[in-house]
């Protein structure tokens, strides 16, 4: 734990999450006015309040900034980048606006194209997920308040790891608003193979905490997500042994492309 800690990005992405999601919650509790974007995807003033906030504490740093709410760049200035943050400062916007509590902040630190440190929090319920992936390290964290000290928030964690393999019962996490035909399709292409097959439905990242920290066997997404929202999440898991493996390269899923789109993917422990 504290090696990890020792880490000055981690721990500036963990305070950037915290301030975003008090600024998050203090939204939340009023009114919640809805824009949409040129895609029809919402867009409230928490999104943009939480990405001022985050851009505020990563811009010092000096490193590039991928974020939902930013102006992407072209590809031809990015693909000469080595290393780049991936955020997005409120994911599961949807359900933001559903006032359900399954959303999250979403920071990943990118290094030749994989994730190697990701944040995930949850503002509803103060949980706190972060993870070194080349340290092989991840962490839980229910915390009290958004404003905490570093020192709390290790007092509180706890280090977190994935189900074993199936036998005769696999637990299938989806997403909340996005099950598709594909989806149904590999579910009942599993059901052949397991005697029980338990599924699971969560907003935002927070399909990939649960399988991190061992709440299900398998995450198959066969709808549309971006870079930023799968970064953080997938830091989280390669840290614990689980892949993102993309269903059309069948290799594990790259960041910082020319196209930000992400493949059909399935995560599960390798």
């Amino acid at each position: 734990m504290d090696s990890i800690l020792k880490n000055t990005n981690l721990v500036t992405a963990i305070h950037a999450a915290l301030s975003a999601g008090k600024s998050i919650m203090a939204i939340y509790k009023n009114d919640i006015a809805v824009e949409f974007k040129s895609d029809n995807s919402p867009l409230t003033l928490a999104d943009k309040e939480a990405n001022t906030i985050i851009n505020a504490y990563l811009k010092p740093i000096g490193i590039p900034i991928i974020s939902e709410e930013n102006i992407q760049l072209e590809y031809g200035i990015r693909k000469h980048w080595k290393q780049c943050w991936i955020v997005d400062p409120l994911d599961g916007t949807k359900e933001f606006i559903k006032r359900n509590g399954e959303f999250t902040v979403n920071i990943a630190f990118v290094e030749s194209g994989q994730p190697s440190l990701g944040v995930i929090y949850i503002p509803a319920s103060k949980t706190l997920y972060f993870a070194d992936a080349i340290a092989k390290l991840a962490f839980k964290a229910e915390l009290e308040n958004h404003n905490t000290s570093l020192e709390n928030v290790i007092s509180k964690s706890k280090q977190i790891f994935p189900k074993g393999s199936p036998s005769q019962h696999i637990t299938i996490i989806g997403s909340q608003s996005h099950m598709t035909k594909e989806t149904q399709g590999f579910i009942e292409a599993v059901k052949r193979d397991f005697t029980k097959v338990t599924l699971l439905t969560k907003g935002s990242s927070l399909k990939f905490c649960w399988l991190a920290e061992g709440k299900a066997h398998v995450y198959p997404r066969f709808a549309p997500t971006m870079e930023w929202d799968t970064a953080a999440g997938h830091a989280i898991c390669n840290a614990v042994d689980i892949d993102i493996i993309s269903q059309v390269t069948h290799t594990p899923l790259r960041y910082n492309k020319a196209d930000l789109y992400n493949p059909s993917f399935v995560a599960a422990k390798s």
